[in-house]
């Protein structure tokens, strides 16, 4: 996403001496509290992070510093064209007097236009989105991603700059809860020194924030920084859990059959428990009939539910295999319930069970590589599309409604009869819509869920 415009001569400007110096101090206050926090040096960040990254955390400080003015009033890009401006092309020259004045500021991208340009909507400071030109970036963002980027006015058209960081959301929530309290503060230190309280109610909110953010440019990369070196230093599986809110353990139970067991005597139990459901002679789902009470409210983490074509959840699996029975559940507590509901019928057809717990990061490390041959699908490209795409309206529809965290541990579908609520539904949504377009692979499209929710018109 680097700007069609040249600031070449703005970089060998920077080496003189009497900027140099002050820009390894800004460079510093960018990159240097994360490195610190993570027991890294600077040097070691392209090793790290990759040198691309590197490059985009230099040319943030570069524009901050551009923008930058010291106490005497220096700024290098009025200082460069009032000297060499001669020898720049007049829309070079209207670039850096655009970033000279320019903030980093955290903006939420929407309709994509590719080769053309989105829209950006300012998350900080508020406002209309605004239609952003810019070709590249259209190729590699997506619906409602969220970057840190200065978007500077160029002439009749709006360009965003080469410094772009991409804040997930978690991570640009907080950022913006730490604004919000920011600006909390200056309110308050202001009414302490104007006497005129009417003065406070007439402050410019937007001059206010944008105040803010001129100083604040390398809290931006500090926090991007800061996160992206955590995920690479101390990668961390996503926390699983099932639909009621138990933390996903793969649970093994397997039981030898007796020496005058066989499988009808098996069958014959086995049809006693109504919430068996028979899928084959050797094969049973388990299945959730209704919601218990006293249900936990799923816990922070991804929900991971396994339904059938009715909408039936499938809380664990039995298998006749030989002279032995397993029941599979993905918690120890849900294989609990479960071996407690089928050792009665089965009692004297089975020995005693032989149980094995296996966590995701366990299974994932215990896992074989997977070669080209065996990942081949017997299905062509639209016949496999189509079936992902029956599973993932199957999966949405259902979570309709069930409690979601983010949403409070309430269902979207009450969510939506609240203003709080629908307040919640648009950032949710907006979550699923990002990672949706984000999976090429399923090129699934989520935005039927705004009008099954009644909230289309706050889709923007």
């Amino acid at each position: 996403m680097a700007s069609a415009h040249s600031l070449s001569g703005l970089m060998k400007w920077l080496q003189r001496d009497e900027w140099r110096e002050p820009f390894n101090e800004l460079l510093a206050l960018h990159v240097g509290g994360a490195c610190a926090d993570a027991g890294i040096t600077v040097e070691d960040l392209p090793a790290i992070i990759g040198e691309d990254s590197v490059g985009v955390l230099w040319g943030c400080a570069f524009e901050d510093f551009l923008a930058y003015e010291f106490e005497d009033g220096r700024n290098i890009v009025d200082d460069y064209l009032k000297r060499r401006g001669w020898n720049e092309s007049v829309p070079n020259k209207r670039y850096m007097a655009a970033l000279r004045v320019s903030v980093m500021s955290l903006y939420e991208i929407s309709d994509i236009v590719r080769d053309e340009g989105f829209l950006a909507r300012d998350l900080v400071r508020g406002g209309d989105p605004v239609r952003i030109s810019e070709k590249s970036g259209t190729h590699s963002l997506k619906q409602w991603d969220r970057i840190a980027v200065r978007i500077v006015p160029c002439g009749e058209r709006v360009e965003m700059s080469g410094g772009a960081l991409p804040f997930g959301h978690d991570l640009c929530e907080a950022v913006l809860d730490g604004f919000a309290e920011l600006k909390k503060e200056m309110r308050s230190e202001i009414r302490k020194h104007v006497e005129d309280k009417a003065v406070v109610g007439r402050i410019d909110q937007f001059a206010l924030d944008t105040e803010v953010l001129h100083h604040a440019g390398f809290l931006f990369t500090n926090v991007w920084l800061n996160d992206v070196l955590e995920r690479a230093l101390n990668p961390k599986l996503p926390e699983l859990r099932n639909s009621d809110g138990d933390e996903i353990v793969w649970t093994t139970a397997t039981y030898p059959l007796t020496p005058g067991a066989d499988p009808p005597a098996i069958r014959l139990a086995l049809a006693r428990i109504p919430s068996l459901r028979v899928e084959g002679e050797t094969f049973w789902n388990w299945i959730g009939v209704k919601k218990r009470a006293g249900r936990k409210s799923p816990k922070a983490g991804q929900t991971i539910t396994t339904t059938l074509d009715d909408g039936s959840t499938v809380l664990g699996t039995l298998e006749l295999k030989g002279r032995t029975m397993t029941f599979e559940a993905n918690s120890p507590e849900r294989s609990k319930r479960g071996r407690a509901l089928i050792e009665p019928v089965l009692a004297g057809l089975v020995g005693p069970a032989t149980v094995d717990s296996k966590t995701v990061a366990e299974m994932m490390a215990s896992r074989p590589a997977t070669t080209a041959k065996e990942v081949l699908s017997p299905l062509a490209p639209e016949e496999e599309r189509a079936v992902l795409h029956t599973f993932l309206e199957q999966h949405y529809r259902n979570l309709l409604d069930e409690p979601v965290p983010m949403l409070g541990n309430v269902s979207p579908r009450r969510a939506a009869k609240t203003a709080a609520g629908r307040r919640k539904l648009v950032d949710w949504l907006k979550v699923l819509e990002n990672g949706a377009a984000k999976d090429v692979s399923a090129g699934y499209d989520l935005r039927w869920m705004w009008d099954e929710l009644c909230i289309a018109d706050l889709r923007r």
